[in-house]
């Protein structure tokens, strides 16, 4: 590790509500702007090249990932190179819904690498990205990283097994660009935290030939991209999700659908969201628990502290397992 500096990952405050993943009502956007503008005149008058620049102190990378699930790889690829913090990191509430502060905005301006999701799960990056300019920063958006196209239907990128190891090995990428001469401590991080999924990689595939089609139903697409990977047959439609997740009712039927699946005992698991709870999705849950149907809370932002990304995963799905083999609930991880 040689400087005996520590990677570091910070907080920022989240609001509290639901509101629609598109259009992120609770945003104080015209506070954001302004603060950043004001960071951005007020840059050449602060005489520090190393804020500037995106460095803590000589040799240190200030870097930011928008959910606390890309600051966790960020530190775990930066190691003493890197200080790491999240915006978005608080598991018990509702990501969607953002009130932020001119802290953050100027954190954001002085980053030099920022990860964050894309997918309209975090436009409010791009806001006050826009408004503190830097020619130096370096931007990670997974959702152009892996490809996918604006009208992507499920943002929540981190649950897709083939994610990470791509976010990891772009973020080696980007500080061997800012750190040269670490460029081999960055990438040989990349090499062992690809190493470290293979826990969770091997759980997935255990559970496929074990468990492949059992039926399970959601409240939101959380987990979607991960119990695919598992081989589950998702049986909520993907509109009922995507109301939930914007903030939406349903439709009556779609209620009455997503509760016959508990009723008529059809499904073996419930996903329920942990981060986005209202009446509605409360009964549901009360419904499925009253039929005998485990529930197993997903989440949004990874859980802390205890955990960083790759045991976060593995205990989502020890959890589903648990409850498809054993009939046991993880309402909480």
């Amino acid at each position: 590790m040689g400087s005996g500096k520590e990677a570091a990952i910070g907080q920022g405050p989240i609001g509290q509500g639901r509101g629609s993943l598109r259009n992120r009502t609770g945003l104080r956007v015209a506070a954001l702007l302004a603060a950043g503008a004001a960071l951005v005149m007020a840059a050449p008058a602060c005489g520090s090249s190393a804020k500037a620049s995106g460095a803590m102190e000589p040799g240190v990378v200030n870097a930011i990932g928008a959910e606390n699930e890309y600051a966790d790889v960020l530190a775990q690829i930066g190691g003493p190179y890197v200080h790491v913090s999240s915006i978005l990191n608080n598991p018990n509430t509702d990501p969607h819904t953002f009130e932020s502060s001119p802290s953050v905005a100027e954190e954001i301006s002085a980053a030099g690498l920022i990860v964050q999701n894309g997918v309209g799960y975090d436009t409010f990056m791009n806001k006050i990205e826009s408004a503190s300019s830097n020619s130096n920063r370096k931007v990670i958006v997974v959702q152009h990283l892996l490809g996918l196209p604006d009208s992507t239907p499920n943002p929540h990128l981190w649950y897709d097994p083939m994610t990470m190891p791509a976010v990891a090995q772009a973020v080696a990428a980007d500080l061997s660009g800012l750190l040269p001469s670490e460029a081999g401590y960055f990438q040989a991080n990349v090499q062992k935290f690809d190493a470290s999924l293979t826990p969770w990689l091997n759980a997935i595939a255990a559970f496929k030939a074990k468990y492949g089609g059992t039926p399970v139903a959601t409240t939101e697409p959380v987990a979607d991209y991960m119990l695919a990977a598992m081989g589950t047959d998702n049986l909520t439609p993907f509109g009922f999700q995507a109301d939930i997740m914007n903030g939406v009712d349903p439709s009556p039927q779609d209620i009455s659908l997503e509760n016959g699946f508990f009723t008529n005992h059809q499904v073996k698991v419930f996903c329920y969201n942990q981060q986005v709870v209202d009446s509605l999705t409360t009964s549901i849950r009360l419904t499925a628990q009253r039929n005998g149907v485990p529930v197993v809370s997903v989440y949004e932002t990874m859980p802390t502290p205890g955990y960083d990304y790759q045991s976060w995963m593995l205990a989502e799905v020890n959890a589903i397992q648990n409850a498809v083999a054993n009939g046991v609930s993880t309402e909480h991880l």
